[in-house]
């Protein structure tokens, strides 16, 4: 980025006294396309475009209205100097923070202890990669000057805003709802990036969830039924004939409807508690963030758990049994009480531990072993590389935390299945294992485990075209 700018004059402190830099009048020539002496945003916008630094919209609009001292929609010569200049400090603030020796230089070592002070750990290869990519005369150390080059456009204001260290989460939804929340930057929450992101997410989740709706279907009914004859065959086969091909979405309504209520309460009290958990200012660290998010999920669950309740009941249902969501739950109201909308209840929340904390941990170290091993010359790993991570640490999650998914399916479900015991959730393990053995905990996890790619999939493409059409800045 920007590399570009090492060709030109860059004038002593002296001559920035004495006279316009010549690097400033420069850039703003390239940016001012028609040579009427103001630049407006479109002709920012084309000129970062031109130079092959896109922005995205967020971040130009923040800097052209960050430097239009007057408001009248331009930016003159002087408005260009005094915000490149009042940017420049910020980042030599930021410079001199990283820079521990104070030698001129930062080098992989200071990285990596920054990165600790802010309560990220990596290993030195990792800050190298940092490096590299900011990293000019391929000395493996970054100066003043190519510090400047590289984030001089950049509206980045601290240095945790510069070191951000990229996300646990991709925007993925592959249906199920104990991951741990996305985390959104103060600058993405003032400028509106994080409901865009969470619009984007919700849509994609909305249309993945539908796509492999007839595979979680399969789940829920080889869950509840528990026979060893039902395979993926048969269980569609026995699906269409009972109720045609419509009843392979049964419940998928619901599933979708509560997509937004979730990421809601979820989103909102992750930010709740990871204030309880932190000091003012300091930086999240990977255990509060897993406790954070373990208790942030169970607090959307508990807001939303009926809907888990009408989603299995309506899956489980036979054709004509309910009219539809509301039809469910006046029933259920009406025949078992209010206490039936939280059956299940206490095994879902003690999945969400093992779930959340397998998840994180196996997604850090399949993150740490690419970066480690496989990563050449950024510190970037890539969409292909995020989404295996993700899609494997979700898969290991479901692994350690699916027997309590499936007691929760049945206890919610067992109210409708004929001659079936009501039993609580001690009981409920007692009688699988002894019935259907320890294989009987795991029934309908390969189509469990079918849906994830094709989930995957199908919500990255459906996420990336919506973060573009509702003008999410690419990061």
């Amino acid at each position: 980025m920007l590399r570009w700018l090492r060709g030109f004059v860059l004038p002593t402190a002296a001559c920035q006294d004495a006279e316009p830099p010549t690097r400033y009048e420069t850039l703003f020539q390239v940016l001012d396309r028609n040579g009427d002496g103001v630049v407006d945003i479109g002709e920012l916008q084309q000129g970062l475009k031109n130079l092959g630094i896109p922005l995205g919209q967020d971040a130009e609009e923040k800097i052209f209205t960050t430097g239009d001292i007057n408001k009248d929609g331009k930016l003159d010569f002087e408005e260009f100097m005094k915000y490149l200049k009042d940017h420049e400090k910020k980042m030599k603030l930021a410079f001199k923070s990283l820079d521990k020796n104070n030698d001129g230089k930062i080098d992989a070592s200071e990285i990596v202890q920054s990165l600790q002070i802010l309560g990220l750990t990596i290993s030195e290869k990792q800050a190298e990669l940092i490096l590299q990519s900011i990293d000019a005369d391929g000395t493996m150390t970054v100066d003043w000057n190519e510090w400047r080059d590289y984030f001089l456009f950049n509206p980045v204001t601290d240095i945790e805003e510069i070191i951000r260290f990229w996300k646990h989460s991709t925007g993925i939804d592959i249906g199920d709802s104990l991951t741990i929340p996305d985390e959104f930057t103060e600058d993405e929450k003032k400028s509106g990036q994080w409901w865009r992101q969470l619009l984007a997410g919700g849509i994609a989740g909305a249309v993945s969830r539908t796509s492999t709706a007839p595979l979680d279907r399969l789940k829920v009914m080889m869950q509840v039924h528990g026979s060893k004859s039902m395979n993926i065959f048969g269980g569609f086969r026995q699906m269409v004939k009972e109720g045609g091909i419509r009843s392979l979405w049964r419940g998928n309504g619901t599933n979708v409807i509560k997509i937004a209520p979730e990421t809601a309460v979820k989103f909102w009290a992750y930010e709740q508690y990871k204030k309880l958990l932190t000091e003012e200012g300091q930086k999240i660290g990977t255990f509060e963030r897993f406790i954070s998010g373990s208790m942030a999920g169970a607090t959307a669950q508990t807001f939303i758990y009926p809907m888990e309740v009408l989603k299995t009941r309506l899956a489980v249902g036979k054709t004509g049994q309910y009219s539809g969501m509301y039809d469910c739950g006046k029933k259920i109201l009406k025949h078992e009480g209010l206490g039936a909308f939280y059956k299940g209840y206490v095994p879902n929340l003690l999945g969400i531990i093992p779930y959340a904390g397998i998840d994180l941990a196996v997604y850090e170290l399949l993150k740490s072993h690419w970066l480690d091993n496989f990563a050449k010359d950024s510190a970037n790993p890539g969409v292909m590389v995020l989404l295996g991570c993700g899609a494997l640490s979700s898969t290991c999650g479901q692994l350690a935390s699916y027997p309590l998914a499936l007691v929760r399916t049945r206890m919610q479900a067992q109210a409708m299945v004929e001659g079936a015991p009501q039993l609580n959730m001690v009981g409920l393990f007692r009688r699988i294992i002894s019935k259907e053995g320890i294989p009987g905990l795991y029934r309908g996890i390969t189509p469990n485990f079918m849906k994830v790619l094709p989930a995957v999939g199908i919500s990255y493409v459906v996420y990336e075209n919506m973060k573009q059409t509702l003008g999410v800045t690419q990061k």
